[in-house]
Parts: structure tokens; C-alpha cells; sequence
């Protein structure tokens, strides 16, 4: 059924419930896997004039290319495809997917609700909407952030 799994990476240890969730759907379908970290330069947009671009920008990658790096020694020792890209993570996300034929997408969530969601906006939610393959959102929780318990 699946044949190639994208999984976006931020390289926090907090993706590893992610590429585990990942690696069990990878084993039952015998499917590839595919690691992305998008560089989201619309969020340096307002720096100040004085910084140098080239040392932003070497900076960025530098982050990307360890984010990806982590995913591969998470992943263990199964072969997988790995991507840097430059610009709006949700676009880039769907753009790979449809690019490398992917048939899936398997991406974490920090379950932000309410005023966070509204001011930062969401990834996930993005690539669900504008994705034409399934999509399987993991909770992941932040390491200094406890998650309250919904009362019924």
C-alpha cells in the first residue's frame, strides 16, 4: 500500500516517537523512507539589514543538515533518503511529496490548541490540508512543556 514514507524532521530528540511510528508502517509495507528538513527563511525575513546573509544562511544549513543526520541515527541502520530545503515548511513538505512520489507522510504535532495555534500557526494542519496522500500526525511532547490532561 505504501511505498515511500516522507518524514519531516525538526532533529529533536522529540522525533523519535515520529520515526518510530515511521519505522513500524515502513516495516509492514516494506516502504522507504524519506527524511526532510525544510529551513523556514520566511521567518528570517526580519532580521536586521547588518547581519550578513552568508553566515545566516551557512548557519541554517549547518541546522539542517545535523536535524537530518539525527533522523538517519534514529532510523538505525535501514537505508533512507535525506533532503535540506529552503522556504514554508508546509509547502515544501507537500512539494517533496509529490516530487519523490511518496504516498505518505508521517509527521509530528505539538498539539498546540487555542491562541498558540492561532498566533504560530501549524504545520501539520497545513500539510493535512494541502497534502494528496494520507497524513499521520504523532503527538510529540516538548521536553520542558507538560501536557495537561483534556477534563471531560
Amino acid at each position: 500500500m505504501y511505498d515511500r514514507i516522507l518524514v519531516p524532521t525538526d532533529g529533536s530528540p522529540s522525533m523519535q516517537s515520529v520515526v518510530d511510528h515511521a519505522l513500524d508502517l515502513a516495516s509492514v509495507h516494506d516502504a522507504e523512507l524519506h527524511g526532510l528538513y525544510v529551513i523556514d527563511t520566511g521567518s528570517f525575513a526580519t532580521l536586521p539589514v547588518e547581519t550578513t546573509w552568508e553566515g545566516v544562511t551557512e548557519l541554517l544549513e549547518e541546522e539542517g543538515e545535523a536535524a537530518v543526520a539525527e533522523f538517519e541515527e534514529m532510523v538505525g541502520d535501514r537505508s533512507v533518503e535525506t533532503a535540506v530545503r529552503d522556504g514554508n515548511p508546509s509547502r515544501e513538505i507537500v512539494a517533496y511529496t509529490e516530487e519523490r512520489g511518496c504516498d505518505s507522510i508521517v509527521m509530528g504535532t505539538h498539539g498546540r490548541g487555542g491562541i498558540d495555534r492561532l498566533l504560530l500557526g501549524s504545520v501539520a494542519e497545513r500539510v493535512v490540508r494541502a497534502s494528496p496522500v494520507p497524513v499521520v500526525t504523532v503527538p510529540v511532547s516538548e521536553p520542558d512543556r507538560q501536557v495537561e490532561p483534556v477534563e471531560s
